[in-house]
C-alpha cells in the first residue's frame, strides 16, 4: 500500500527503495560535479570564463528546477540553488591553485610591473608582468596569485601547466602547500549540495502527497449549501 501511494511530480509511480536511492544519488552527483567542473573551466582563458559560468548557473537552475518542481521540497531547492553558485566560485579558484601546484612545474621569476590600470569597461584592475628563467612573459592578475604586495624587482615562483592550458600561478615562495580553509570550503560546499540533493531525492514528494498532506492539516474544502 505505501509502494503504490510514492509518485511522481503528476501522480505516476515514483521509484522506491534502492531505485530511488540510485536516481537521488545520480543527481546529487550530477549537480555537485557539474558546478565543481564549471568552476573550474573558468578558469581557463579564451573566454572560457563565460563557458564555465553557463555550467554553473545552468547546474544551479537544474538542481533547484528537480528538487523544488519535481520533488516539491521548496526548502532543498533554494539550498541547492544557491549553494552550486557558491561551489562554482570557490572551486574553481581552488582547483586551479591545487592542481598547478602539485602538478605543475616550479620556475623561478622577477616582477617586471606591479600596478593597478584600467580595462576597456572601466573596471579597476591590478597586474603583474613578470618574466621567468627561460625569459617568457607573462601578465597575471589576481585569478593568478597577483595582489599590491608584489613590487617591482622582488623574486617570485610560477606554476606553470605542463599542458599549457592554465595560466602560470604566482607565489612569493616556492612552497607547494595548499591552502587548507580554501579546499574545505569547496568540500563543504560539494558536500552541502551533494547532500541536499539526495535528501531531497530520496524524500521527494507528488503532487498527491502535498494534497493529503493539506487535508490532514486543514480537512477537505468547505462547501456552501445554497
Amino acid at each position: 500500500m505505501d509502494t503504490a501511494r510514492e509518485s511522481g511530480p503528476r501522480g505516476k509511480a515514483a521509484p522506491s527503495g534502492a531505485r530511488r536511492a540510485r536516481n537521488s544519488l545520480f543527481w546529487a552527483a550530477l549537480i555537485a560535479g557539474a558546478g565543481t567542473l564549471g568552476g573550474f573551466i573558468s578558469q581557463f582563458p579564451y573566454g572560457m570564463l563565460y563557458v564555465g559560468v553557463l555550467i554553473v548557473l545552468a547546474a544551479a537552475g537544474l538542481g533547484a528546477g528537480v528538487a523544488g518542481s519535481n520533488w516539491n521540497r521548496a526548502g532543498a531547492a533554494t539550498i541547492v540553488g544557491f549553494g552550486t553558485m557558491a561551489l562554482g566560485l570557490f572551486a574553481g579558484s581552488n582547483l586551479n591553485e591545487s592542481y598547478l601546484k602539485l602538478l605543475g612545474e616550479r620556475v623561478d621569476a622577477v616582477v617586471l610591473e606591479s600596478r593597478e590600470h584600467t580595462n576597456s569597461k572601466g573596471d579597476p584592475r591590478f597586474y603583474c608582468r613578470v618574466v621567468d628563467t627561460s625569459g617568457e612573459t607573462h601578465e597575471l592578475d589576481a585569478i593568478q596569485n597577483c595582489y599590491a604586495d608584489v613590487e617591482p624587482g622582488g623574486r617570485v615562483f610560477l606554476f606553470k601547466d605542463r599542458l599549457s592550458g592554465l595560466d602560470p600561478w604566482m607565489e612569493t615562495t616556492d612552497s607547494r602547500a595548499l591552502d587548507p580553509l580554501g579546499l574545505g570550503i569547496t568540500g563543504g560546499l560539494f558536500l552541502l549540495v551533494g547532500g541536499t540533493m539526495f535528501t531531497a531525492g530520496q524524500r521527494r514528494r507528488s503532487d498527491r502527497d502535498l494534497h493529503e498532506e493539506h487535508l490532514r492539516k486543514h480537512g477537505p474544502p468547505w462547501r456552501s449549501r445554497g
